[in-house]
């Protein structure tokens, strides 16, 4: 029964996932989902309290797969140091497909609440993984710094907030800029050398637009 019952959460999941991405949140009814899923309303509710708390599943269940991806990403040491740290934030990436539409949702004003559990979500998720690459690259002498916890919580929440399209309004030569002043200072707080970690740039697609 328990098994059962998790299959019938997880296809309604799977069916408001293609729904929202399709006509959008507010767009979708619990009408489409049930019709979508073919189960009645009762049913609908017995797993959800309401379409708003379906949305919050989805946010948990991409959240959960996120962060497998990035610790995937971060145990492999076949791969350099600052590549693995350029890999780890491009999984983060929770834009395209139903994501975008998602992400556009929790954007509103009155969405306040899940767009700031999707920040926590990156800023407590990311924070550690990034730093037990730093612990590798201290132990090789990449970087030098007694602090790899709060250098990564720093630039994680940097990157998190002020580079957050929705938060602060910026032209794209303001965005460069920014970007440029976050792998400059992030060399200083790790103690890379100069340069060092230019090749961040490649994450947020810097390499494309030259």
């Amino acid at each position: 029964m328990r098994k059962e019952a998790e299959e019938r959460r997880n296809e309604i999941l799977d069916a408001a996932d293609e729904l929202f991405s399709q006509k959008g949140f507010d767009g979708t009814s619990t009408n489409d989902i049930l019709k979508k899923v073919g189960i009645a309303r009762g049913t609908l509710y017995y797993h959800f309290k309401s379409k708003e708390d379906v949305m919050n599943a989805l946010i948990d269940r991409y959240s959960v797969r996120l962060i497998s991806v990035a610790q995937e990403v971060a145990a492999d040491k076949s791969i350099p140091v600052v590549e693995r740290m350029i890999r780890v934030v491009l999984s983060m990436n929770v834009s395209g497909g139903s994501n975008q539409e998602m992400m556009d949702h929790i954007h509103k004003p009155q969405n306040a609440l899940m767009h700031q559990k999707i920040q926590k979500v990156i800023i407590n998720g990311v924070t550690p993984i990034l730093t037990g690459i730093i612990q590798e690259g201290i132990e090789t002498g990449l970087f030098n710094t007694p602090y790899p916890y709060e250098c990564m919580e720093m630039l994680v929440t940097y990157a998190n907030i002020v580079l957050d399209d929705d938060l602060v309004e910026m032209t794209n030569e303001e965005r460069a800029s920014r970007i440029q002043a976050l792998i400059f200072n992030g060399e200083r707080l790790l103690g890379a050398e100069r340069g060092s970690l230019m090749s961040v740039m490649q994450m947020f697609g810097s390499e494309k637009s030259k």
